[in-house]
C-alpha cells in the first residue's frame, strides 16, 4: 500500500512541473473518491478555476448550486461578479452559504464582469471571488489566474450556458467542471430525494480528466458519493488501484 506522504510528495512535485501554485492551501471536498483526483487533495486556492452548466438542458442551477457549496466552506466575504443581478439568495443559502457573506458586483457585461474580478482578486483574505460569463479570452484568464496566485484568493469563472459553448478554448484555469442534473434516488414513495449531479472533471493540471455521480450539496456545502454507489464493482477497482 502506497504511504500518503509519498503520494503528496508526488502530487506536490507534479503541481510544481505544471506550475501549479503549491504555497497556497487547497479546499477538500472531504470525498476521497474526488479528492484523491486533485493534486494536492483539493481545490486549489491562489488559482483560477473553471465551471459550467449543461449546454444541451441550459441548465446552470446545478453548477451554481455547486460552486456556492465550494465557497460555503471557507471564511470570509465572496465576491460574485455578474452582468446583472440574477442569483437566487436562498437558494446559496440552502447549500450554506449565508447571504450577507456575498457582495454582489453587478458589472453589465463580460469585459466589464472580468475587469471587476480582477480587482478584486488584488485584495488578500477574501473567501473567494466569482465572475460569471458566456465567454473570455485565454489572455483575461492568464491574468486572473496571476491575480490569484499574488493574492491566494480562488477564483472562480463560471461560464453561463450558451450556443457557442467555450470547453474546447484554451485557458489558465487549473480545473474546468461540468455539472448536470442527474435522477435522484428513488424513495419508493412520493418525496423528494437528495439531488444528485453528474460532476465531470473536465481538465484538471496535473491529473486526469474524470466524472461521478454525486449526491448535491447538503445544508453545509458537502457532496456526497451515492450510499448505492460506493461499493459498487468500479469503485471497489478504483480502492485497489489506489492501494
Amino acid at each position: 500500500m502506497r504511504h500518503p506522504a509519498v503520494l503528496a510528495d508526488l502530487r506536490a512535485k507534479i503541481a510544481r512541473i505544471d506550475g501549479v501554485c503549491a504555497r497556497h492551501e487547497v479546499l477538500p471536498f472531504g470525498v476521497d473518491a474526488v479528492d484523491s483526483r486533485l493534486p494536492g487533495g483539493g481545490i486549489a486556492t491562489g488559482a483560477l478555476h473553471e465551471i459550467a452548466g449543461s449546454p444541451e438542458l441550459a441548465d446552470d442551477a446545478s453548477a451554481t448550486i455547486f460552486l456556492a457549496g465550494i465557497l460555503a466552506r471557507t471564511e470570509g466575504p465572496v465576491f460574485w461578479c455578474l452582468r446583472w443581478h440574477d442569483l437566487f439568495a436562498p437558494a446559496l443559502h440552502l447549500a450554506g452559504l449565508h447571504p450577507d457573506r456575498v457582495i454582489h458586483v453587478e458589472a453589465g457585461s463580460d469585459t466589464n464582469v472580468l475587469l471587476a474580478m480582477e480587482e478584486c482578486l488584488r485584495h488578500p483574505g477574501l473567501a473567494g471571488v466569482v465572475g460569471e460569463v458566456s465567454k473570455y479570452s485565454c489572455v483575461a484568464s492568464k491574468r486572473l489566474q496571476l491575480a490569484a496566485e499574488t493574492s491566494g484568493v480562488p477564483a472562480f469563472v463560471f461560464r453561463r450556458t450558451s450556443k457557442a459553448d467555450q470547453a474546447a478554448e484554451g485557458t489558465a484555469a487549473v480545473t474546468r467542471w461540468r455539472i448536470t442534473a442527474s435522477p435522484s434516488e428513488d424513495l419508493g414513495i412520493p418525496s423528494l430525494g437528495r439531488p444528485r449531479w453528474r460532476v465531470a472533471l473536465e481538465r484538471v493540471r496535473g491529473g486526469n480528466p474524470h466524472f461521478w455521480i454525486l449526491e448535491g450539496c447538503d445544508a453545509t456545502g458537502r457532496i456526497a458519493l451515492p450510499a448505492a454507489l460506493v461499493d459498487r464493482p468500479a469503485a471497489q477497482e478504483d480502492r485497489q488501484a489506489a492501494a
